[in-house]
């Protein structure tokens, strides 16, 4: 108990001394602390009145540089002042120089101007004498004369006009002749400029086509038993077949060139597949028939593409494709057409025209003629009627109206066209013809011209389309020209069949000759 008594003693004693030390040493630890946190701010101090002492020297040297530039930069602007005043100086001195100068300038002026005054003023009175003594002449003169000056004036007058009235008469003639002259021949420049630009291959069309055959046995299967399958042939195509003795080869015989298409491909087709019998030739032309539509569309967008032509209707196209089928005279229509096509754009390049629109009514100015031998009229009737159907424009109508004269061209287009068609058609071998009737024709022609009473000599020139009557001048005057001109036309419309136009042209020339000897 004793023992225990003292243990708990013990360590209440040592608990508190230990709280005694640690009181001692938490008293030590903070004056030490203390002390150094003095001896810090001290220097601290010390270090600030540096610090203070050292931007205080600092301050005073940036003001003593501030003054010094200062006193630097007044000085410049004084002596630019200064300099300035000098400047300004001089240009006053010179203004007064300038305006000193004026003033002499302007009392001389004004002395000018008072001697022109005063010579002006002796002008107007020597004018005023000079119209008095032209009015006094004038008196004397009218009373010499017996005229007034107006009478006299009228009399001049008269005389000048009548002079210049002969003078502008006979200035007019030789004008026109000039213009008459330079407009025929800058004409036929610009059409053999375009006939030089365009040149193409001339290829008659002929009335019957061969069709070539791998062996003659097959003449045998194409005529049949009894002739039933070459009479089939012939019923459903409209086309004849000539067999005879050349060899692999049998001539198709018409005078359309489509049918004469469709027979051939028809029959390619039967010796290919080797069945030829009534009812398959049937179904092959049946067949042939629907795609020959789109072959004519082919050649329809070939001619466009080939005159840069766009925006046509599709029948329209079709029907252009139906031309490479007709012929006028052996020439095939769509190349007539596409040639009468180029050399229209091509004139209407020379002439400064639209040679698109030239192109297009070109191309389609005989379209009447593709259908003309289904549809009742001419050809130009029934092409004027297509192309109002599907909306072309007025100069292309009138064109395929105007191209053989029947109706009156209303613009430049259409004459070109007209041109085009002429010369497409003229050109040497673009028509089947032979040179007995050629010669036979031009014969009958000028015959007709030289029955004509009064008549000196007829000649026909371009190929028979134009003939030059020469009258006699002692037994014809002009007045009976036009009569003369007249009576051939009606001669020739009642006695010749010809294609197109013939123009009649009556010269009279009058000749009068002297010998100086």
């Amino acid at each position: 108990m004793t023992s225990t008594i003292f243990s708990i003693l013990l360590v209440i004693i040592g608990l508190f001394v230990g709280i005694i030390l640690m009181i001692i040493l938490s008293y030590v630890r903070g004056f030490s602390s203390t002390k150094k946190a003095l001896a810090a701010v001290e220097n601290a101090k010390k270090e600030a009145d540096k610090i203070k002492r050292d931007g205080i020297l600092e301050a005073k040297e940036e003001a003593h540089r501030l003054k010094s530039e200062l006193d630097k930069e007044i000085k410049e602007k004084k002596q630019e002042i200064k300099d300035s005043e000098e400047r300004l100086l001089n240009r006053e001195e010179s203004i007064d120089r300038r305006d000193q100068m004026l003033q002499n300038r302007e009392l001389m002026l004004d002395e000018k101007e008072n001697n022109l005054n005063q010579k002006q003023k002796d002008i107007q009175d020597k004018q005023v004498e000079l119209e008095d003594a032209k009015k006094e002449q004038i008196k004397q003169l009218e009373k010499i004369a017996g005229y007034s000056k107006q009478e006299a004036r009228d009399v001049i007058m008269k005389k000048v006009e009548e002079m210049m009235d002969l003078e502008i008469s006979s200035y007019i003639k030789e004008r026109e002749a000039e213009a008459k002259l330079d407009a025929d021949k800058k004409a036929k420049s610009t059409m053999v400029a375009a006939m030089q630009k365009y040149a193409a291959d001339v290829a008659n069309e002929q009335t019957v086509t061969v069709a070539t055959l791998p062996n003659d046995e097959m003449k045998g299967r194409i005529i049949g038993r009894e002739g039933r399958n070459i009479r089939t042939i012939e019923a459903v195509t409209g086309v004849d077949l000539i067999i005879d003795d050349t060899p692999e080869a049998i001539v198709l015989s018409s005078f359309d060139p489509y049918r004469r298409e469709i027979a051939k491909l028809t029959l390619d087709t039967l010796i290919k597949d080797g069945r030829i019998h009534p009812g398959r030739i049937e179904e092959v032309y049946d067949k042939t028939v629907k795609e020959m539509k789109t072959k004519l569309l082919e050649y329809g967008e070939n001619a466009l593409f080939e005159l840069g032509i766009t925006k046509m209707d599709p029948e329209i196209i079709e029907l252009l494709g139906k031309l490479n089928f007709r012929t006028s005279y052996g020439q095939n229509a769509l190349k007539h057409s596409m040639e009468v096509a180029h050399l229209a754009g091509l004139l209407a390049a020379e002439l400064g025209e639209n040679v698109s629109l030239a192109r297009r009514a070109g191309l389609l100015h005989d379209i009447g003629k593709s259908i003309d031998h289904e549809v009742e009229g001419s050809h130009v009737e029934i092409g004027v009627k297509i192309a109002s159907k599907y909306g072309e424009s007025e100069d292309v109508i009138n064109a395929i109206e105007s191209h053989h004269g029947d109706t009156e061209a209303t613009s430049i287009i259409s004459v070109l066209v007209a041109i085009a068609d002429a010369l497409s058609a003229s050109r040497p071998g673009a028509r089947n013809d032979s040179l007995e009737n050629y010669v036979q024709r031009l014969t009958e022609l000028e015959n007709i011209g030289n029955e004509i009473p009064g008549v000196e000599k007829s000649f026909a020139v371009q190929a028979g389309r134009e003939l030059r009557v020469i009258v006699k001048p002692e037994d014809i005057n002009d007045s009976q020209s036009h009569k003369v001109a007249r009576d051939v036309k009606e001669k020739i419309e009642s006695t010749l069949q010809y294609p197109g136009t013939i123009k009649v042209v009556v010269i009279r020339e009058t000749r009068v000759t002297e010998e100086a000897k």
